[in-house]
């Protein structure tokens, strides 16, 4: 795969440490929930070290004041892929607990493997906030793509996705459909297999996370 000015692979020993045990087909539903979490963390303090909006505010300690660089309020909203990126909205709440949380709802198609939409729900004023788009797992692309047109037809012009594991064809086609939006990946896998399933990998994440298979 090319080099894309839009994207980041982390190359993190803690995020790696944490993705092996989430891959690992023992590790518990709570122990997958817990690590999603703690990994999204990870990223978010990295990926967020420029961009995200800040104001000037005066700061009293026991001995004087200053001037101090805040993140501004209401600045930031999370908007998770359904069902699999809910598991990751804790991980940004912890570092952002006021921050504004919106949901989209897609499915995969199972023939055609592609995303059709169900369900979307914004915050107000989305279009002026920095937007947290979140799935954990980057596939074919399709659903990250269309999600991301979807917030851009609301307005919204600062965009930032993020997934725990992706593959190689669906991090080229994101990054080329959407130049403008940076791309945070923790792993990058081998290639999708012939269902559309990332290999390696480490299942379906949704699953996995609810305990429902």
């Amino acid at each position: 795969m090319k080099n894309y000015q839009n994207v980041v692979v982390f190359n993190h020993p803690l995020i790696k440490h944490k993705v092996a045990i989430l891959r690992d087909e023992k590790t518990s539903t709570k122990e997958f929930r817990e690590l999603i979490e703690e990994i999204t963390s990870l990223m978010v303090y990295e990926s967020l070290k420029d961009g995200v909006p800040t104001v000037t505010r005066t700061v009293k300690t026991p001995l004087e004041t200053c001037e101090q660089t805040v993140i501004a309020d209401n600045a930031i909203a999370i908007v998770p892929i359904l069902r699999a990126g809910l598991g990751m909205v804790n991980g940004v709440h912890t570092l952002f607990p006021a921050a504004r949380v919106g949901h989209i709802g897609m499915y995969r198609d199972e023939e055609t493997l592609e995303p059709k939409e169900y369900y979307c729900k914004l915050p107000d004023g989305i279009e002026d906030k920095f937007v947290l788009l979140l799935d954990p797992m980057l596939a074919t692309g399709g659903s990250a793509c269309d999600a991301i047109a979807l917030l851009k037809k609301r307005g919204c012009k600062n965009i930032r996705f993020m997934a725990i594991i992706g593959a190689p064809e669906g991090l080229e086609k994101v990054a080329k459909t959407h130049p403008d939006v940076k791309i945070y990946v923790s792993t990058l896998d081998r290639q999708l297999n012939e269902n559309g399933y990332i290999l390696p990998g480490l299942g379906d994440a949704g699953d996995r996370l609810f305990g429902t298979k």
